[in-house]
């Protein structure tokens, strides 16, 4: 029964997964304008893989982007306004909505204040929480571990077969 009422379509699975994602992929935007230069890849690697106090130095305008679009795409204030603009043009909620918010939930607990802490009530305050920094080791496995708990059982988790009409 809470299979047929929850079930969710595959553009919406796929939308869901994409916005999950987007915080941390369109911050790197910025960056991706240096990817033709002859450091580019390299520069981009070091950030992506940077550990706390080793991040690479930018070029102040991208600095600035990355930043801002760090702090936008992390923020609760941000999403409830993106959310309430969803709710007020079509009266539902956009369930692709909350793989933003799942992030967001994520991070800012995933975050220690010294490693790109989450400012979720971004642009009225940069405060975030002191969490639990993602890439401590033990934390990093058990992460990763549940990842891949999770992709096996959506993969095989048993499909809907078709519907069976009453005539």
């Amino acid at each position: 029964m809470a299979r047929q009422r929850w079930a969710i379509g595959r553009r919406e699975a796929i939308a869901t997964l994409v916005l999950a994602t987007a915080p941390d992929v369109m911050q790197l935007a910025p960056l991706l304008g240096g990817i033709f230069t002859r450091d580019g890849v390299a520069l981009i690697a070091a950030y992506a893989t940077a550990l706390p106090g080793l991040e690479p130095t930018l070029p102040p305008t991208v600095a600035f982007a990355v930043h801002h679009l760090h702090c936008a795409l992390h923020s609760a204030v941000v999403a409830a306004a993106v959310t309430l603009a969803v709710w007020l043009t079509t009266r539902s909620i956009w369930i692709p909505l909350l793989g933003w918010w799942s992030h967001i939930v994520i991070d800012a607990f995933t975050h220690s204040r010294d490693f790109y802490p989450v400012p979720v009530f971004y642009p009225f305050s940069d405060w975030g929480f002191d969490g639990l920094a993602w890439n401590t080791p033990w934390f990093l496995v058990a992460n990763y571990a549940a990842i891949c708990v999770v992709a096996a059982l959506v993969v095989v988790a048993p499909r809907p077969g078709p519907r069976s009409r009453a005539s």
